[in-house]
């Protein structure tokens, strides 16, 4: 048994775009267009992000899997392939009334680098109350409002 495992991003990704259609709204992806692998119009990009329509009028060969977002769509009529891995997809929303999701840094993490646990209830060599050790989590769970 693996204690690493797939990130969670490809999979709300997909969750909350098709929640978004089943409620007749406009689904769009707000994407950094800085990362790594990115393609798409440096033209339409500001502050270092671009917003992207996925609606099915909008994209051709829309595909989501685990490692990328990749479609066609047109820009001022001139078509393009779109290419978006992972890591840079910041969040995904309804264009209409804003419900969706963001996402940290933090919630993509390849599985190869997984983070140390220690076990609850063992000791880990500072002497306290018997059988019993703080663990500590660098790591503050945090939630944002999209509006």
């Amino acid at each position: 048994m693996s204690n690493s495992m797939t990130s969670t991003r490809p999979y709300l990704l997909r969750a909350i775009y098709e929640w978004i259609l089943d409620n007749n709204l406009t689904p769009h992806v707000v994407v950094n267009a800085h990362e790594e692998g990115v393609r798409v119009p440096q033209e339409y990009v500001q502050d270092g992000q671009i917003t992207l329509n996925l609606s099915p009028e909008a994209v051709k060969s829309l595909n989501m899997d685990n490692e990328s977002l990749s479609f066609n769509a047109r820009f001022r009529g001139v078509p393009m392939d779109i290419q978006v891995p992972m890591p840079a997809i910041m969040g995904v929303y309804a264009r209409e009334n804003g419900q969706g999701m963001m996402f940290g840094e933090e919630d993509y993490q390849p599985p190869s680098s997984p983070s140390p646990v220690s076990p609850v209830g063992v000791s880990s060599g500072t002497k306290g109350k018997k059988g019993t050790s703080k663990v500590k989590s660098s790591a503050k769970p945090s939630l944002r409002v999209v509006k």
